[in-house]
């Protein structure tokens, strides 16, 4: 029923997190965005912005044409409002769903991906950088850490795509500089989103694959940081 095009980054892995939750069929294509898949003519025509994960509904709910969904926090709200889960079930839980996952697409995912850069692949040190991106990503850990303090989850009393959206950016949290240790109800919100089931199956699809493809290699940061507009 899904294609989803897919490379194991934080940003790929919220699709499979909710797909898995889900229970729908689904069929990966890889999209190894270290050796440039993700500028091919038919990989640009269903997500423009050159980036993945990207999805294709071949049986949508309107029984018309297949449709294709770019961006993971718009691909997390398609599926979610398809299926009738985990995006709230009143107008108010609505909300606040919507207000943490625009809160992680806008924030921890460009913050903590700023901490990865400087942190693991920039080829020269910038301290400057380093400490910005650092201090920043403990900054918004701090915002999570004290929502979660006032509720099990990050929209409240039910887990929702907002968690399925920011897990997959903590669970590299030592790359960022960060220790769990020190935000307690992050932790505990970490810790039990982690047991869950299909949380552990979605987190290892492609697994394999970023080991077999190195995001150090000269190849690689051309592919991945020095593009322009052209």
């Amino acid at each position: 029923m899904i294609d989803l095009y897919f490379w194991p980054t934080p940003n790929g892995l919220k699709v499979t997190l909710l797909l898995e939750e889900l229970g729908v069929p689904y069929t990966v294509h890889p999209v190894n965005i270290t050796k440039g898949d993700q500028f091919k003519p038919e990989f640009l025509a269903i997500s423009p912005n050159n980036r993945m994960p990207a999805i294709i509904d071949t049986a949508p709910a309107d029984g018309g044409d297949p449709i294709s969904v770019f961006e993971s926090g718009a691909i997390l709200s398609y599926l979610a409002d398809k299926h009738g889960r985990f995006a709230g079930e009143t107008p108010r839980e609505r909300i606040s769903v919507n207000e943490w996952l625009f809160w992680q697409m806008g924030g921890l995912g460009p913050m903590a991906g700023q901490a990865h850069h400087f942190r693991q692949y920039a080829p020269e040190e910038v301290p400057y950088a380093i400490d910005r991106y650092t201090k920043e990503v403990a900054r918004l850990y701090g915002v999570m850490n004290t929502r979660l303090e006032r509720a099990p989850y990050l929209a409240g009393e039910a887990y929702t795509i907002a968690d399925m959206a920011a897990w997959p950016w903590v669970a590299p949290h030592e790359r960022q500089g960060q220790d769990l240790n020190d935000v307690p109800h992050l932790k505990r919100w970490f810790d039990a989103i982690a047991a869950r089931p299909a949380v552990d199956k979605g987190r290892r699809v492609g697994e394999a694959w970023r080991k077999d493809n190195s995001v150090t290699s000269d190849e690689a940061r051309k592919v991945l940081f020095g593009q322009d507009a052209r």
